[in-house]
């Protein structure tokens, strides 16, 4: 699998990508495959605020419950409501439509603490 360029990876295997000062988040392709058959997610409703590494939704398979961790704090501004009827699509296509909420950064200097597609890949390729 390769990962995108454009993102930023978290040790707990969640992206970001910021495009226009909103940053969209995500699971990786490798997590989503470690999570295996995804039957639920839940993520915050608009308005609610993250906090950089800190839980702020679960991912639900047919094996066991996973929490979500933020890999940035920012206010949510948009969540991915087509996961409700169809979460399988964050397995499918976890860098593009099963993305999982996009917020308005609090503090864009966060992403420095972040891993880029290379040493993100080192990292799951250690593991």
């Amino acid at each position: 699998m390769a990962y995108p360029d454009d993102c930023k990876y978290s040790d707990e295997h969640e992206w970001i990508r910021v495009e226009d000062g909103v940053a969209t988040i995500g699971i990786t392709a490798y997590a989503a495959e470690q999570v295996g058959d995804i039957v639920f997610v839940e993520v915050p409703a608009v308005g609610t605020t993250l906090t950089a590494t800190q839980p702020f939704g679960v991912i639900e398979s047919v094996k066991a419950v996973s929490e979500l961790f933020a890999p940035a704090s920012g206010k949510v501004v948009e969540m991915n409501g087509a996961l409700a009827d169809a979460p399988e699509t964050v397995a499918e296509d976890p860098h593009g439509a099963g993305w999982l909420v996009k917020i308005a950064l609090s503090d864009p200097s966060e992403l420095d603490r972040l891993k880029d597609a290379a040493a993100y890949q080192a990292m799951i390729d250690a593991a």
